[in-house]
C-alpha cells in the first residue's frame, strides 16, 4: 500500500505539470497533493488514447494556474504504483487529494467534463463562477446537458440563490423534456430576480415548451402552409414547432412572412411571438440578430 503523508512535512512546490518517477512520486504527488489535488495521468507511449487524453490534461491543468498539479507516470517505464492501485489500462486518471489517491476515471472524456471533474476536486472555494456559469451555458446550447448540470449545480452549491445558475437547471430540464421539473425550479426563484436575463429566458423558453405542445405534427403544419400560404394560423403554429425542434432561423422566417403581409394578424401575435424566440435565444444568438434585423427592417420601411 502507498504511504500516508503528514500533513506536517513541508510541501514540494514546483511545475503545475511534471513527468513522475518512481522515486519521485511521494514529493511530486502524494506531498503536493498536500497543497492542492494532483491528477495522476497513469499513460503509454503505445496507447493512441493517451495521446488523446493527455494534451487535453495539459490544456486544462493550466486553465487552472496553479490550483491543480498534473503528474504524469509511464506505466511502461514504472509500472510499479499502477499494479498497487490495481490499474489495468490506460490511460486512467486517478486523484490525489490530501495525500490520499481518490477518484478518478479510465476513458477519454470531453474537456467539459474533466473541467466538472477537476471543480469537483476543488470545491467550491475554487470555482470561478463567472467562468463555469458562461462553460455551463455554451455546454447547454451544445446539447451536453449533463455536464452543463453539474457546472450549474456546482455553482449554487457555492452560491445558493444565483439566479442564471438555477434558470440553467431549469433550461437543463426542458432539454431532457422535464417541463414540470423546469416550472418548479422556475417558481421557485424569488420575483426580485424576474428581470435577469437568463430567468427571463428559461421562463420564454417554458411558455415556448407549452405552445409547441399544442399545435400538432410538425409534418402536417407544413403540408397545410403548403396547401393554403395565406393561412397565418398554420405558418404562426409551424414556427412553434420548428423552434421547439431546435430549428431557430426557419421558425423566425415563417413568422417573419406573417409581419411582411399582414403584421396587425391577431394583435401582431407573429410579432410578440418573435419577441418571445428573442428572449429564449438571447440577443447574441446569431437566429436572434438575423432575425431582429429583418423584423426591423418590416417594421420601419
Amino acid at each position: 500500500m502507498l504511504g500516508q503523508i503528514s500533513p506536517s512535512t513541508p510541501a514540494t512546490s514546483g511545475s503545475d505539470i511534471v513527468d513522475v518517477t518512481l522515486q519521485s512520486f511521494r514529493d511530486d504527488v502524494m506531498q503536493d497533493s498536500l497543497n492542492r489535488p494532483v491528477l495522476v495521468d497513469f499513460w503509454s507511449p503505445r496507447s493512441g488514447p493517451c495521446k488523446q487524453l493527455t494534451p487535453r490534461l495539459e490544456k486544462l491543468v493550466r486553465q487552472f494556474a496553479g490550483k491543480v498539479r498534473l503528474a504524469k507516470m509511464n506505466v511502461d517505464e514504472y509500472p510499479q504504483i499502477a499494479q498497487k492501485l490495481g490499474i489495468q489500462s490506460v490511460p486512467t486518471v486517478v486523484a490525489c487529494v490530501q495525500g490520499q489517491m481518490a477518484e478518478g476515471f479510465a476513458e477519454v472524456l470531453p474537456e467539459g467534463e474533466i473541467k466538472a471533474f477537476i471543480q469537483s476536486l476543488l470545491g467550491p472555494e475554487g470555482v470561478d463562477i463567472e467562468a463555469l456559469l458562461a462553460e455551463s451555458q455554451a455546454l447547454l446550447e451544445a446539447g451536453q446537458i449533463a455536464v452543463a448540470q453539474a457546472g450549474f449545480a456546482q455553482i449554487l452549491q457555492t452560491d445558493p440563490d444565483h439566479p442564471a445558475a438555477r434558470a440553467g437547471l431549469a433550461r437543463c430540464a426542458l432539454a431532457q423534456g422535464e417541463s414540470e421539473q423546469a416550472r418548479a425550479i422556475l417558481a421557485d426563484i424569488p420575483d426580485k430576480h424576474a428581470g435577469n436575463p437568463a430567468v427571463a429566458a428559461a421562463r420564454a423558453a417554458l411558455a415556448l415548451e407549452e405552445k409547441a405542445s399544442s399545435v400538432g405534427d410538425m409534418a402536417l403544419l407544413l403540408a397545410r402552409v403548403e396547401s393554403a400560404p395565406h393561412d397565418h394560423q398554420a405558418r404562426y403554429d409551424l414556427a412553434v414547432a420548428l423552434n421547439a425542434a431546435g430549428k431557430r432561423e426557419a421558425a423566425a422566417q415563417e413568422l417573419l412572412v406573417i409581419v411582411k403581409h399582414d403584421r396587425k394578424w391577431n394583435d401582431e401575435a407573429a410579432r410578440k411571438l418573435l419577441v418571445e424566440f428573442f428572449e429564449s435565444w438571447g440577443p447574441t444568438d446569431p437566429a436572434t440578430r438575423a432575425a431582429r434585423r429583418q423584423l426591423s427592417s418590416l417594421l420601419f420601411s
